[in-house]
């Protein structure tokens, strides 16, 4: 889709350390980043492609089944 060619990279970065770390706080300290900072990237990732990547566990995230599937790619 057109769509993955206009992703901004620093959101991509944002759901991968995210994805990685299990949580905003530690992903936001991996990239150097605060976590408001990094916690709007990821919200922007998601609404730009519509889909919910993570969901609250606990303290942390966990992906969803669609942040499963984009983190394959």
């Amino acid at each position: 889709m057109d769509y993955l060619s206009r992703l901004d990279w620093n959101h991509l970065r944002a759901f991968l350390a995210t994805a990685e770390t299990g949580s905003l706080s530690g992903a936001a300290k991996a990239l150097g980043l605060t976590q408001p900072t990094l916690s709007r990237q990821v919200s922007a990732l998601e609404d730009q492609l519509s889909l919910l990547l993570f969901e609250r566990v606990g303290r942390g995230l966990a992906l969803t089944c669609n942040g499963k599937d984009l983190l394959a790619h």
